[in-house]
Parts: structure tokens; C-alpha cells; sequence
């Protein structure tokens, strides 16, 4: 595959690192009708080490931070629960002290609901901190939603995981204000804190117009919990908005911590910066002292000792050196999640920053049938196919230098079904 692979770009020094964050819109169908694409792969499963490490065994949190005003103190590294499967993997983590865990209805068609609830049964329910979304099994809801179906949808999560309550549920793939003062969602919301259903209210979103959600979202007072997509030198202005958040009384959870998870491909990283990786991308996101912890998709039992090893460890000369490294090499290969800055060039309105999100998780997180799945729901006339005889205008705009074209070829041959 022609690829940059690990190689650093020579013109990378002209560049300075833009923001990162991500795309939106609700459900599949979207991709082909929004500028922004979905945020269909918020979380997925994180690759884990090749090789654990004996130091990692029995690792725990060793570190809670409050979560703004909500007087719940989340352990700093948490669940994200995406392709769960494993209710005994849920277990293990609360035994190792993780007590925030953050699912959604569409998470492998509710498996992900019902194995969280199997997971916690017995566990004492003031000692978890339980998060869904504002969604069904088909995708996220539409702003327009009658409030009857956003507080059904509510309902069908607490069934699925035998709850009386969820502590916070996220108004989810939040591209505009619009959608995120959606009038018939708060109102929803508003009914389900009455009716003791909901505890908080919350908001998530990696979209490029993620500051101006984010800045809107802490200055309206109306939410409790925001989830940003945040990672090592993306996104600086995010530090501002933080910082507010915290003053306000609102947690900031993060997400996206990994930064494309491609540490694993890198031909250029020895074993030892490989095993490292996850841990530094870590302690650097919680390093910020305004965020109150992390969200990160654990699926398997070497994950809850290789992750938790970070928990409550300070940023090292070694970590930003790993962190900085891994920035080189992956730089004309990442399309950062909240750039956007191509989109509006393209002819064809391809999703260029969708497909390239799919082939990353091709790619880096092994998902190769579910990357193939989502490709083929991308409306043909602005899939990659459409990109074989454009003259590429994307790759000008691109303030990374990433071969546009040529990697969105390569995405077609990759996930094209024959």
C-alpha cells in the first residue's frame, strides 16, 4: 500500500498543529447528507498492548476527581463500553476502582446496554456513576424528535440495564447550537429529572465547530457534564473553555484520547515507546487539572491493567517525548477528527473525514467488517470512487499535507465490498 507508514514528512516544520475533535450528525444516513459526516466510532475498542508488561498486573485507579457540581468523584480513567461483550470484564474494573461507565444504545445494538447492566448487578448503585445517550439502537435522535420518543428511548436504556435511574444521559453528536439547545430534547430532559429518571444533563461532540458547541454549552447553564474529544496538541483553545467548565460547576470528561491509535503500525516505534503510548497519551489528557477523567473502551481484562497502570501518574520527560514521536510520524497520515478544513473544497461533498475515519479503524482497531459495513451505507456519488479523476482540491486545503486522494483510493480498495 503506497503510505507514508511511520515515515516523517520533511514539510511538517512549515506547519503548526491545528485543533483536533470531530463529526457529527445522527445515524448512518447522515454521512452523505451532512457536511460533518457522523459520530458513529466516538468510541470504539482501543488496540491493547502486544505485549503486557508484568508491572502492569492488578493495576488500579489511584486517583478520583470530582465531576463538576454533580458531587460524584469519577475514577480518572474510565469505561468506555463499546463492543462490551464480557459482563465479567465490567466486574473486574470495579473491583480495580473504576466506577464511571459510559455506553449508548447503538453500541453493538444495545449489547453494550445489556452487558453493562448484567456487569454491575450487585454492586451498590450510589457507588457507579451510569451514562447513556439520547438515542436508540437505529442511531442518534433526530433534534426534531417528539419529547414522547426521546423519553421512550430513555426508558428502553433503563429496561435493558435494569435501572431505575441513569446519572447522566448526553444530548450526543452535537455539530451546531442548534442542535444542542434542540427545544424538544431539553424538554425531554427536563421530564425524566422529574419523573427520577435522570440525575444530569450532559453533551458530547468532536465536531469541527467543537469550541463554539462546547463554549456555548458552559455558558448556557442548562448542562452538567460535557464529553470533548481531546488529545496531545490538539485543540488548544479547549484550555480556556476547561478552565470555565471547572469554574462553573461542569465536569469535562475526555475522549478521543489515543489520537487515531496507530502507535501499534508505526514501523518507526520501538516495542518500549508501543507499550508506553497509551499510558503517556493518558497522563498527559489528565495532566490538564480542569478535566475531571477520561473515557477509554475497555473490552478485555489485559486493557483494565495496561490502562489503569496511568491512573494517577504524573506527565515524565520519557512521556512527551513518546507523545512528540508519535506527532512525526503519524502526521500526514491522521486526519484529525475536528479539522474540517478540506470538506468545503471537495466537488463531490465526499465525507473525507468519515472515510478516512473508517479506514483508521480498519486499520488500527481491527474493525475491518464493521469499517466495510459503514462505508456501504455512504451514498455512492460522494464515496471514494467519486475521487479516481478529481483534480484533488482537498489536498491544498489540507494543512497537513496528507495525500487526500490517494489514501481515500486506497480506503475504496480497502473497504469496498466486492
Amino acid at each position: 500500500m503506497a503510505d507514508t507508514d511511520g515515515k516523517e514528512n520533511p514539510r511538517i516544520s512549515r506547519r503548526t498543529l491545528l485543533t483536533s475533535g470531530g463529526v457529527v450528525a445522527g445515524g448512518a444516513a447522515a454521512v452523505a447528507a451532512c457536511k460533518y459526516g457522523t459520530q458513529l466510532f466516538l468510541v470504539r475498542e482501543a488496540p491493547e498492548a502486544e505485549a503486557p508488561q508484568a508491572r502492569w498486573a492488578d493495576s488500579k485507579v489511584v486517583s478520583h476527581r470530582p465531576l463538576g457540581k454533580t458531587g460524584f468523584a469519577m475514577s480518572d480513567i474510565s469505561f468506555g463500553c463499546s463492543d462490551l461483550t464480557d459482563p465479567k470484564v465490567v466486574r473486574r474494573a470495579i473491583e480495580r476502582g473504576v466506577n464511571y461507565f459510559d455506553t449508548s444504545p447503538d453500541y453493538s445494538d444495545a449489547v453494550s446496554e445489556t452487558t453493562l447492566g448484567e456487569g454491575i448487578r450487585g454492586t451498590p448503585r450510589d457507588q457507579l456513576f451510569i451514562v447513556s445517550k439520547f438515542c436508540t439502537t437505529d442511531g442518534h435522535l433526530a433534534d426534531d424528535t417528539p419529547v414522547s420518543e426521546v423519553i421512550e428511548s430513555v426508558n428502553a436504556s433503563l429496561k435493558r440495564m435494569n435501572l431505575e435511574y441513569l446519572d447522566l444521559v448526553h444530548i450526543h453528536a452535537v455539530n451546531t447550537v442548534d442542535r444542542l439547545m434542540a427545544p424538544n430534547i431539553h424538554e425531554a430532559a427536563g421530564r425524566l429529572k422529574e419523573q427520577g429518571k435522570v440525575r444530569f444533563l450532559g453533551v458530547s461532540s468532536h465536531t469541527p465547530d467543537l469550541e463554539t458547541v462546547m463554549r456555548h454549552a458552559v455558558d448556557s447553564g442548562r448542562f452538567d457534564v460535557i464529553m470533548v474529544a481531546y488529545n496531545f496538541k490538539n485543540w488548544p483553545d479547549l484550555h480556556d473553555i476547561f478552565h470555565d467548565a471547572k469554574e462553573k460547576g461542569v465536569g469535562v470528561v475526555a475522549m478521543k484520547t489515543l489520537k487515531g491509535a496507530y502507535h501499534s503500525q508505526l514501523a518507526d516505534f520501538t516495542p518500549t515507546e508501543r507499550e508506553s503510548f497509551a499510558q503517556a497519551a493518558f497522563k498527559w489528557v489528565l495532566s490538564n487539572p480542569d478535566v475531571s477523567g477520561l473515557v477509554v473502551t475497555i473490552a478485555h481484562f489485559p486493557q483494565i491493567d495496561e490502562y489503569l497502570y496511568a491512573s494517577g501518574q504524573p506527565m515524565t520527560s520519557q512521556d512527551t517525548a513518546v507523545l512528540e514521536k508519535y506527532d512525526r510520524l503519524v502526521s500526514n497520515r491522521y486526519c484529525r477528527p475536528g479539522c474540517g478544513e478540506c470538506l468545503d473544497s471537495c466537488p463531490n461533498e465526499v465525507a473525507i473525514d468519515d472515510l478516512l475515519r473508517f479506514r483508521m479503524y480498519a486499520e488500527t482497531y481491527k474493525q475491518q467488517r464493521e469499517a466495510m459495513r459503514m462505508y456501504a451505507k455512504v451514498d455512492v456519488a460522494r464515496s471514494a470512487s467519486s475521487c479516481t479523476h478529481c483534480p484533488a482540491p482537498c489536498e491544498a486545503a489540507c494543512p497537513f499535507d496528507i495525500p487526500i486522494r490517494q489514501r481515500l483510493l486506497e480506503t475504496h480498495r480497502m473497504l469496498h465490498w466486492a
